[in-house]
């Protein structure tokens, strides 16, 4: 059996740079920084010319997957920051016509259901959310942070008590994809 572990390798394109201070990892591009924090994943990252190489601590099969687990996120940053990530949520309502606004680094759903207060949705991280007419689209480098920021737009507008299959309003997702 080998004792040596099997490093793997990303290669960063054109434009693209990163750096490691410590255990905080940054992967900078034409969009924009990402930084994430690896302080409590045991692997080895390291930053060599144009390559990420992302080592196991040691052979367990756990560390392995944790290994293959940074690998995902890492290349994610890395699609971040040269193409972006864009979700489209539509606004469906069956009577009441809903508003969808930003304001600072929140979204105020109003007039949900007939609902007198708005419900309010956090925007996470440096995600930029518009409305085009009955769509809402989340915009970012992180697919993290436009994940949740979306999930929490779901969750704002979730109807309670009532049967979901009969009162279908809210917003929901129905595209992800990359780039602007």
């Amino acid at each position: 059996m080998s004792t040596e572990l099997a490093a793997q390798s990303i290669k960063l394109p054109e434009g693209v740079t990163a750096s490691l201070e410590g255990r905080s990892f940054a992967v900078k591009g034409k969009l924009g920084t990402i930084r994430k924090d690896f302080a409590r994943i045991n692997v080895e990252i390291q930053v060599e010319g144009g390559s990420v190489l992302i080592r196991p601590f040691s052979a367990r099969k756990k560390d392995s997957t944790v290994s293959n687990t940074v690998h995902s996120i890492v290349r994610n940053m890395v699609k971040g920051v040269t193409h972006g990530y864009t979700y489209r949520l539509k606004v469906v309502y069956a009577h009441f016509p809903i508003s969808v606004k930003t304001k600072g680094d929140a979204v105020v759903v109003e007039n949900f259901v007939g609902e007198r207060s708005p419900r309010v949705s956090r925007i996470i991280g440096d995600c930029k959310v518009t409305t085009e007419g009955d769509d809402v689209v989340v915009k970012g480098v992180s697919l993290e942070d436009v994940g949740q920021t979306s999930a929490n737009l779901e969750l704002a507008t979730k109807i309670k008590r009532k049967d979901q299959r009969i009162f279908l309003d809210g917003i929901y997702i129905y595209q992800k994809g990359e780039g602007w």
